[in-house]
């Protein structure tokens, strides 16, 4: 049976009981946890546990694909709390920020069974990189499966020392195109340098071909991939109601972004950036190179964004059109309002722990994934009364 969490629990406190929980010890993490849910619009509840899971998808039987870093595929049914592995995952680059990333499924997943999923594998010699495989999803009666007719259609090149920013996002868009993030490893240059498709947002046939009208076909592979340029460490992309793509990156120190992605556009990184490097050297600001598209928002008081959706649900109708971010080192979920081309944090609802993924349920509820060993599903549905 789903566990009511403890910051869930005071909303059914009674005046005096909340009275006495905003006067108790702030130490006390009980105590703390029901101040904190007392001021949700939402009751959250806790559905399973995963070890350091990564992302999620629902299926269309209202069953859901989970990712744990370290290399594991689940597949778990909230409805009863079953769960079982899928065989077929390939080794991992498991250690840093890599291992096993994102997963989606295909538009018409109903009738052709194909998921995508990302994940960072090993190269000649101290050398990784992110890729992109599809493959066919066949469960079976215990709750587990195995995946079938699995195809790499996409890589990151070149392969680079390190374990950072894979990025590696994953969105089917109103095109039927699959959407990728690929991050720039760290490596800062490689973002400019269409030679490489790092530090980029890629778009690509289902099959892994290349669309005819993208961007910068006539320059030949990698470019032939890349959609837009400019970019650090994106772990969020979400298409809006009017097919805008918005993606949110983890900038430099005091410089986290979000922003709306043109076809064949430049964000400037690592010329320019709002934030500056970790040792302290300045990144010019967007301001003074007026030629890279800037921000539609940046938080100057990171929030480390992972995870990302654009709610259109009716649970939460007073959100529809709404983004929501998970929060890492912010250990919040953020709500976006948009107006056109523009958007700004509406809210922001402290959590207590970091927010690795933010997913819509088939009946609209909100779920989020904790980071971390041992992280919660949460399942947030409207608060009675």
């Amino acid at each position: 049976m789903p566990r009511p969490l403890l910051l869930s629990m005071a909303l059914a406190l009674t005046p005096a009981l909340f009275t006495s929980a905003c006067s108790a010890d702030p130490a006390d993490p009980a105590a703390e946890a029901a101040v904190k849910a007392a001021q949700w619009p939402f009751t959250a509840t806790e559905t399973a546990r995963f070890n350091e899971p990564w992302a999620m998808t629902f299926l269309p039987d209202g069953s859901a694909l989970i990712t744990e870093k370290a290399g594991k595929l689940i597949h778990f049914d909230p409805a009863s709390g079953k769960r079982g592995e899928i065989s077929g995952i390939p080794a991992v680059a498991y250690g840093g920020q890599g291992g096993l990333g994102d997963v989606v499924v295909h538009p018409q997943f109903a009738s052709n069974g194909w998921i995508y999923y990302s994940y960072a594998e090993e190269g000649e010699g101290d050398t990784r990189g992110a890729a992109v495989a599809r493959a066919k999803l066949e469960l079976d009666a215990s709750g587990g499966g195995q995946l079938s007719d699995a195809q790499v259609i996409w890589r990151q090149t070149p392969k680079v020392s390190g374990r950072g920013h894979y990025g590696h996002r994953l969105a089917f868009g109103p095109d039927g195109k699959l959407w990728i993030s690929s991050s720039e490893r760290q490596k800062f240059d490689p973002a400019q340098d269409m030679k490489s498709n790092l530090g980029k947002i890629i778009r690509i046939n289902d099959d892994g071909s290349i669309p005819a009208d993208n961007p910068f076909v006539a320059q030949g592979s990698p470019a032939d991939q890349v959609w837009s340029l400019g970019h650090r460490s994106v772990l969020g992309l979400a298409f809006d109601a009017h097919g805008k793509l918005w993606e949110h990156e983890m900038g430099p120190k005091g410089g986290d972004e979000l922003n709306l992605i043109q076809r064949g556009g430049n964000y400037g990184y690592p010329i320019v950036s709002n934030g500056d490097h970790y040792d302290g050297r300045p990144i010019p600001d967007h301001d003074t190179r007026p030629e890279f598209i800037a921000p539609v928002v940046t938080w100057r008081q990171v929030i480390s964004p992972a995870g990302f959706i654009i709610y259109s649900g009716t649970q939460f109708p007073q959100w529809q059109g709404s983004g929501f971010i998970g929060g890492l080192s912010s250990k919040s979920l953020v709500r976006v309002a948009f107006d056109g081309d523009k958007a700004r944090e509406a809210e922001r609802f402290d959590m207590g722990n970091r927010i690795r993924e933010v997913e819509q349920g088939p009946d609209g509820a909100l779920w989020l994934l904790e980071d971390g060993s041992d992280g919660r599903l949460l399942k947030l549905t409207p608060k009675a009364g």
